[in-house]
């Protein structure tokens, strides 16, 4: 059986999700099943950081009025789109990292002291002796309806991938509202903690090998070529 990919990101990731798939030959489709707002923040003494941690690309998107005060703080950036946000900005990247906020931040060489601008929800991380970090919470996701995507769902026939964990709960949330099956719906999640939040029920729940996009897309490659033939693993392993 050949796997249709759906995309359930906000955009503008859809937009360059479905960009990336549709190039490594992916019979993918979009639906953003939440949207990215901003949050009013306060902006701390610029004098007191070191530099900006950053782990999405919203944070520079949505960060407002308040990022021109940050533009002479280096950027250490969980990936490259991240780090293109950054640059498009104004902002100088020091780091960009290729596996998840938490190498980057182990990668920052002590004394430092960081201000991570971040969504509402955020991965907890665990800086290395040496660096310290203040949170702001500058966006959101705001979640919305799955109805446009209930067809592909019940045929049987689809992918979906996880980019968020918050994504994940309201997908297997409007999949039991729809009344649609789990165990006819595969799932390949960014990561562990992502595959976790859909809880249980699927007709296949993998993970990719690191938690970036690339490694995302090339097991959904991995996955469609094979079809739904392959095992089932235990949820939130692949």
């Amino acid at each position: 059986m050949t796997l249709h990919c759906l995309a359930l990101r906000p955009e503008p990731g859809l937009a360059a999700t479905l960009e990336k798939a549709r190039a490594l030959g992916l019979a993918i489709t979009g639906c953003a099943l939440s949207e990215i707002r901003a949050v009013a923040w306060e902006c701390p003494d610029p004098a007191a950081y070191d530099g900006l941690l950053i782990g999405s690309a919203n944070a520079i998107l949505h960060a407002g009025e308040h990022l021109s005060r940050l533009t002479g703080k280096p950027v250490y950036a969980v990936g490259e789109a991240t780090a293109d946000a950054a640059r498009a900005a104004g902002l100088t990247v020091a780091l960009t990292g290729s596996g998840g906020l938490q190498g980057v931040l182990d990668a920052i060489s002590g004394p430092c002291h960081l201000l991570r601008i971040a969504g509402e929800e955020h991965v907890p991380l665990s800086p290395p002796q040496g660096v310290t970090f203040d949170t702001v919470i500058a966006y959101r996701s705001a979640m919305l309806p799955l109805d446009p995507a209930a067809p592909l769902l019940a045929s049987g026939e689809a992918l979906v991938l996880l980019h968020s964990a918050a994504t994940a709960r309201h997908f297997a949330a409007e999949c039991d509202r729809l009344g649609l099956p789990r165990s006819a719906i595969a799932l390949a999640a960014l990561g562990l903690r992502i595959a976790a939040a859909a809880g249980e029920g699927w007709g296949a729940v993998h993970t990719a090998t690191r938690p970036d996009e690339a490694a995302l897309l090339a097991l959904a490659c991995e996955l469609c070529q094979k079809g739904r033939s392959i095992p089932v693993p235990p949820a939130g392993q692949s």
